[in-house]
């Protein structure tokens, strides 16, 4: 027999809550003494029965209003209604109003504590444990109402990016925000800071239990010492002296902790009731291939409610809230917190856009919180074009796992494509070719780490500590191989650090960060992410990286400050300075491969800092120039003592070298200048376009030269260079012939051509293939048969098959080559706007929507030149509103004329009356002019 659908949803709801402890009776068969918690369907209240009442020890509290699975939609609405049967009295009882709250189809449940201050419904997994409420009901206050007993930080011994993000995640909590993203660059102390608000929470708003949700067990381990490390400013008592830390290791919880840290991939297992091989804990989930198959879903777990935890904090959590993984999430009834120091827009978009702290690369820079970084590139033949083996060639072969040799001769050609070298084809030659490089240039980046010759002792250089990035485990062997015969070094000068090694990962890590040896480790993605190594300065990349935000998490290694004195004791003996930057080795083309936030602050590394100074006192005040001068300035403050930054000071203008380098990068900072443009249509609303920018200019001019005007003093500039010198010592750079490439890294501009380049070779690829391109390289009356479906087609097909050529990413390479600064206002008006040039409708790349404003008015001028009766004005508004929607939508038909903002003006009546049988004529017209 079918039942109806409102059954099926009391079905669903009596499984669940009987799942979660209830007793679940009819109102005739009711027992309130029954046990904890006991649910009865349709009781009677003073406005009719209540779908569940809820009793928890005899006395009622809480309701449930039942819905239909496919009433999902309705229960927002249904709040209403669930609120009046618990304000209402209980047959047979005096009761008071019932505070929880909830309404659910069986599939989706939402619930309200009326108890909280501006009680709020959230989603939840499913009901809670009779337990939670007698818990709740003897704490008295709610824990969103004791978030506000949070007192103000105290913010000593704070950087100012913790305080902000502590501070601003208290606020979050206390507006009852569900989610909450904190952005801080690597190093610059996340955990540290998560550990801060997780103890407040502990202290102040009487949290029962917080999780600390990692994706690696590296990461678990690390965050577990740091809890063991932390001591609370209130307090001389380490952190678990004061709250029980567990790290999770097994698929038993115990309940007498405060912290559980544990991989998201072992509190799945734990959900799902299975056992969790301790490998799949070590892989970082973003690198993983994961086989292709629908995730078993999560399910209810009475050892582990969804009300176990009060907070959840998700370190690197750009990757760690997707797929299988959300699931985890979204079975927990608590706040989430997300670290990280590379949010996508996917991101952003989990945590409701609620970022609390925006703390990225290069403020941390500006702080000297981190060091900034410089490219160096080495590019040959064979990783650029790949090669070929000619048949009848003897050859050797190697298994990869064993590393079995054997040799025979080839019976056809091996052609190889660089992206399948050191995969399906090693070539050694390669390999060494790029660690002689290395080991040659060197001593030109880290001149100070030359041990002059003398009489008795040749001269000698000390490595830098270096970490190598290899494509797999066979090719990180290869690597350690070469290197360890081309530095003519002994086996510990070079190791490898990976989950495969022989030796245990760890301690060969702890010896590369505190010991002399390693001078170089290699490894494939241990130690990608998490790991704080200080002495490190040179990473050499060996393997591409596709994920933009792993990238930056790599790079996010060479990023921490090292002081001279950490330096030496850490195994640096030689080391004369600060660590004041660190050098990125390119030798696969990874940083043209990705478009990352942090560029590298070194624009011009060729010229010397005198010329960089001398430049900008003579006018050449362009972003490159200033940001190259405050990379170097940044690199001279870590140098100079503080009697020499006192004579800094003097000379200009009482401004340490700090205040001058944060006025350089703000000359053209992005935000600075939106700020100035939006400032100027705030108090010119009127005014022309060029008046605007006039005024603009004006003020960014005002800017640079308050930035730059330190440097007129040429005792300033002369004091720069001298003290300078004092730490320079010259070095020959010798280019070996066999490289197509090597050197420094001077602009993106390679990168920017190469992008449009491979744009236009698409779009001319595809031209005959997709319908919106036959029409732009069509007839002018053609386009305007265009529409928004097919442009925002053509802009998700783009995406999809090269991702790289997105729209926005192809106008910001275009602007760069072709100085254009007006901003699109989205992807399509981009999309629209490149085509239009690349098909060489415009000669020069102009935005859409201001080719459509000139196009209107030409249109307006040529109809109305020499005629009677010229558009009066209610006639014009209409026209602009056509133009505008044309602007934006790339086409008009009558249709439309039903939609905003026309059907407001009164529709295609009204247009119709102010144009009479002249309309169809008009919005052709307007179609196929506006788009010309």
């Amino acid at each position: 027999m079918n039942q109806n659908p409102e059954q099926i949803a009391r079905d669903h709801i009596d499984k669940q809550l009987e799942a979660c402890g209830w007793i679940v009776q009819g109102k005739k068969q009711s027992n309130i003494s029954a046990g904890i918690g006991v649910a009865i369907r349709e009781y009677q209240t003073e406005t009719g029965p209540a779908d569940y009442i809820l009793f928890v020890d005899k006395k009622p509290v809480g309701v449930i209003e039942a819905k239909r699975e496919d009433e999902g939609y309705k229960l927002i609405v249904a709040e209403e209604q669930s609120a009046e049967y618990a304000q209402a009295k209980l047959k047979y009882l005096n009761n008071d109003p019932l505070p929880f709250v909830y309404e659910s189809t069986g599939e989706l449940t939402r619930f309200t504590d009326y108890r909280d201050p501006k009680p709020r419904s959230r989603p939840v997994f499913t009901f809670h444990r009779p337990e939670t409420f007698q818990q709740w009901i003897k704490e008295g206050r709610t824990l969103r109402s004791r978030l506000h007993d949070t007192p103000t930080l105290e913010t000593d011994g704070l950087r100012d990016c913790q305080v902000t993000a502590i501070t601003g995640v208290e606020k979050s909590f206390k507006e009852n925000r569900p989610r909450a993203l904190i952005q801080m660059a690597t190093g610059s102390g996340k955990t540290f800071t998560a550990i801060s608000f997780i103890y407040r929470l502990l202290k102040y708003a009487k949290a029962k239990r917080i999780l600390f949700l990692v994706d690696t067990k590296n990461l678990g381990e690390q965050a577990e010492q740091e809890f063991k490390r932390y001591q609370p400013q209130d307090d001389n008592r380490l952190f678990p002296e004061l709250y029980g830390v567990t790290r999770l290791s097994s698929s038993f919880i115990p309940n007498d902790s405060q912290v559980y840290i544990s991989t998201i991939q072992r509190l799945y297992s734990i959900l799902k009731g299975s056992e969790l091989d301790e490998r799949d804990e070590e892989q970082n989930p973003n690198e993983k291939k994961w086989v292709t198959k629908e995730p078993l879903p999560v399910v209810y777990n009475q050892k582990t409610p969804m009300e176990f935890f009060d907070f959840v904090v998700i370190d690197e959590c750009h990757r760690s809230i997707y797929n299988l993984w959300k699931q985890v999430l979204d079975y927990f009834d608590a706040f989430q917190i997300g670290l990280t120091a590379t949010p996508d827009n996917r991101t952003f978009g989990y945590f409701n856009q609620n970022l609390v702290c925006d703390y990225g690369y290069q403020k941390a820079v500006e702080d000297g919180v981190l060091v900034p970084y410089n490219v160096f590139e080495i590019v040959t033949k064979i990783t650029q074009q790949g090669s070929k083996i000619e048949l009848g060639e003897y050859i050797g072969r190697r298994e990869k796992l064993t590393r079995k040799q054997f040799w025979n001769t080839l019976d056809e050609d091996v052609e190889y494509s660089a992206k399948q070298l050191d995969d399906k084809v090693v070539n050694p030659n390669q390999l060494r070719l790029i660690i002689k490089a290395v080991k040659e240039q060197l001593p030109v980046m880290f001149p100070d780490r030359i041990t002059p010759a003398t009489a008795t002792i040749p001269e000698s250089f000390e490595v830098p500590k270096m970490l190598i990035f290899a494509k797999s485990d066979s090719h990180a062997d290869d690597i350690i191989n070469i290197v360890r015969e081309e530095f003519a070094e002994e086996n510990k000068f070079c190791k490898k650090i990976t989950y495969r090694s022989e030796e245990d990962p760890k301690s060969i890590l702890q010896q590369f960060r505190n010991s002399y040896y390693p001078r170089v480790a290699v490894t494939v993605d241990m130690i990608a992410t998490g790991t704080d190594i200080r002495p490190l300065e040179v990473l050499l990349f060996m393997r591409d990286v596709k994920s933009k935000s792993y990238y930056e998490q790599m790079k996010g290694r060479g990023t921490r400050t090292c002081s001279i004195e950490e330096l030496k004791l850490t195994g640096t003996p030689a080391a004369k300075f600060t660590k004041d930057h660190f050098v990125i080795i390119d030798a696969i083309g990874v940083e043209k491969s990705q478009k990352t936030d942090s560029r590298p602050l070194e624009k011009k590394p060729g010229l010397s800092l005198k010329e960089v100074i001398e430049s900008v006192h003579m006018g050449n005040t362009d972003e490159d120039m200033l940001t190259t001068l405050a990379n170097r300035l940044i690199r001279l403050d870590k140098l100079i003592n503080e009697k020499e930054k006192t004579a800094f000071a003097e000379k200009a203008e009482g401004q340490t070298i700090t205040h001058v380098v944060k006025q350089l990068l703000n000359a053209h900072d992005a935000d600075t200048l939106d700020n100035i443009r939006r400032e100027i249509d705030r108090q010119m609303p009127g005014a022309a376009p060029a008046d605007k920018e006039a005024a603009f200019n004006i003020q960014h001019n005002a800017l640079i030269e308050q930035a730059t005007q330190v440097f007129n003093s040429f005792e300033l500039r002369n004091y720069i260079i001298d003290i300078r010198k004092q730490y320079d010592q010259v070095i020959d750079h010798i280019n070996p012939d066999e490289l197509l490439n090597i050197g420094w890294v001077k602009d993106n501009t390679a990168i920017a051509e190469g992008l449009v380049q491979d744009f236009k070779t698409w779009i001319a690829d595809n031209k005959t293939e997709i319908t919106a391109l036959q029409l732009f390289y069509g007839q002018p009356y053609q386009r305007r048969t265009l529409t928004y479906k097919m442009i925002r087609d053509l802009a998700e097909t783009i995406k999809v098959s090269k991702p790289l050529l997105a729209p926005l990413n192809i106008w910001r390479a275009y602007a760069q080559l072709e100085k254009v600064n007006d901003q699109p206002k989205n992807e399509l008006i981009a999309l629209v706007s490149l085509l239009r040039k690349i098909s060489g409708i415009d000669e020069k790349l102009t935005t859409y929507d201001k080719m459509v404003d000139i196009n209107f008015q030409q249109w307006v001028f040529s109809k109305q030149a020499g005629a009677a009766a010229k558009f009066n004005d209610e006639q014009m508004q209409w026209l602009r509103m056509i133009k505008d929607y044309i602007a934006s939508s790339f086409h008009v038909e009558q249709d439309d004329f039903e939609l905003d903002p026309f059907n407001k003006q009164g529709g295609l009546g009204k247009m119709w009356q102010l144009f009479g049988n002249s309309t169809g004529e008009i919005i052709n017209e307007l179609n196929e002019v506006l788009a010309a």
